[in-house]
């Protein structure tokens, strides 16, 4: 035969084109696009339907440890089968170094973790708690030289956050090594006082959540975050954002000639504070950081994709079943919003969300959908031009979508580990109805063909993105 695999008669979306033709694909690449493609194993008719790249979600959590008592609802069999039928055929999840750890360490124990369970292909960002003078002298650089070309730190979370000059010294890092730092901003200290009020009142119900961490703390750590990687002259990701304040941090940025890149995510478009003052703790559900805000930040974020503030659209997937004594409704958790898990899932729905909400209401057009959720991740984190887009030459994932299926979402018919959705009951048009993963028919027509252990992990080169903007010289 001359190639595995054909999908023939299908609409082709690139990050920059759209246009009909076959895919002749071969030993998991795609070999031919377009032209005679002769006899093929395997035949998929792709008449009337959408043929475009496998999602990549770079922003997802899987199997992290959560603190005492707490389990999070997805290991990597849940959690990549979740991400498969949401047309996702690569996950960016992320390893936590523990303090006083090393980072081989954390990382030893999530290879163990992955290996053999994967149904897409996955890669890892690397989350630095403790930036001790191995970590950063030695740690660091040389697992930058082996693929771990990504790093994240926060500005919240006690047991997480780093101080200013922490932070400094892993931009300082990231830019000797080519690396990329991605930044969860929220003011940590802003965060604590304004519990220590509400707490001081007796609220302490879910809805209180959102009240802790207003706008201006997102927006003021988003601000702080930006001028450091001015001052360490580093390229960054501002993970999750949530409002405009936010995103005009970033513009202000641009305008000075930072190169800032900005993600934001589906429950910043479809939920809204409001969603945490539900009855009988249901508000649990809807905790996540940075919160959901209003309508007006709904629309400000949906302006940011439509204009390129959003160079991202991620899940933020951080799944915790709702009840359940190790999630949402642990023994502390059910009495007070501090110690509710912080986190939504989110990784299957998506795509699906971002078609339906952004394609198919005119907001998006095809090819700024292809881009915000393939193209760019994987130009951002060193996978282009292996993944990310269509062209002969790249990993054969791919994503057939029916831009007329119209389904109502349940967490009955999702495929990860928690126990809910917090899209429960909403329309959505256009599905993912096939994936394909390296060439290997994955899921076909709601159908699971393929097995876990078919998603391997992949090394990831360094950004394209990850050059400092100036060569800044600090001799006298």
């Amino acid at each position: 035969m001359r190639f595995d695999l054909v999908i023939s008669n299908g609409t082709i979306a690139t990050a920059s084109d759209v246009f009909s033709a076959d895919i002749g694909i071969k030993d998991g690449i795609i070999v031919q696009i377009g032209g005679e493609m002769g006899e093929a194993a395997q035949t998929i008719d792709a008449a009337g339907k959408y043929v475009l790249p496998g999602g990549i979600d770079s922003h997802v959590h899987i199997a992290q440890p959560s603190g005492e008592g707490i389990v999070m609802a997805d290991d990597f069999e849940s959690g990549t089968r979740s991400a498969l039928f949401g047309g996702n055929t690569t996950v960016l999840p992320f390893c936590l170094q523990k303090k006083g750890r090393p980072l081989r360490e954390a990382l030893t124990a999530y290879h163990a973790l992955a290996k053999g369970n994967c149904y897409t292909d996955v890669s890892f960002h690397l989350i630095v708690s403790d930036p001790s003078e191995a970590v950063l002298g030695q740690e660091l650089p040389a697992l930058v030289e082996d693929g771990y070309t990504s790093f994240k730190v926060f500005m919240t979370y006690e047991d997480l956050r780093l101080s200013d000059a922490q932070i400094l010294e892993t931009m300082d890092v990231a830019r000797r090594t080519g690396a990329l730092v991605m930044v969860h901003c929220e003011n940590e200290d802003a965060i604590r006082y304004l519990i220590g009020r509400h707490e001081a009142d007796g609220t302490v119900a879910p809805k209180a959540h959102a009240t802790t961490r207003p706008i201006a703390v997102e927006r003021e750590a988003t601000h702080r975050a930006v001028s450091l990687a001015e001052v360490a002259d580093v390229p960054l990701v501002i993970v999750h954002v949530s409002n405009r304040e936010a995103m005009e941090e970033i513009e202000r940025a641009r305008r000075r000639g930072r190169k800032v890149i900005g993600e934001t995510c589906p429950q910043y478009l479809m939920l809204t504070a409001d969603d945490l003052d539900g009855m009988d703790w249901e508000g649990a559900k809807f905790v996540c950081s940075p919160p959901p805000r209003d309508t007006a930040s709904q629309a400000a974020c949906w302006d940011g994709l439509e204009r390129g503030v959003f160079e991202l659209f991620s899940s933020d997937h951080c799944p915790f079943r709702y009840d359940d004594p190790a999630g949402k409704l642990n023994p502390k958790g059910s009495r007070s919003f501090r110690h509710i898990p912080n986190g939504i899932p989110g990784v299957e729905l998506r795509l699906p969300i971002l078609f339906s909400e952004g394609v198919m209401k005119g907001r998006i057009d095809l090819p700024r959908f292809v881009a915000l959720t393939a193209t760019n991740q994987a130009r951002t984190y060193g996978l282009y031009p292996r993944k990310g887009t269509i062209a002969v030459g790249a990993d054969a994932d791919i994503a057939i979508w029916d831009s007329t299926l119209t389904r109502t979402v349940r967490h009955a018919d999702m495929h990860d580990g928690a126990d809910y959705t917090p899209y429960e009951g909403r329309e959505l048009t256009g599905w993912p109805t096939t994936v394909v993963l390296g060439g290997k028919i994955m899921v076909h027509e709601g159908e699971l063909l393929g097995s876990k252990g078919d998603g391997t992990y992949r090394s990831r080169g360094r950004s394209q993105y990850a050059t400092p903007t100036q060569e800044q010289s600090f001799e006298t």
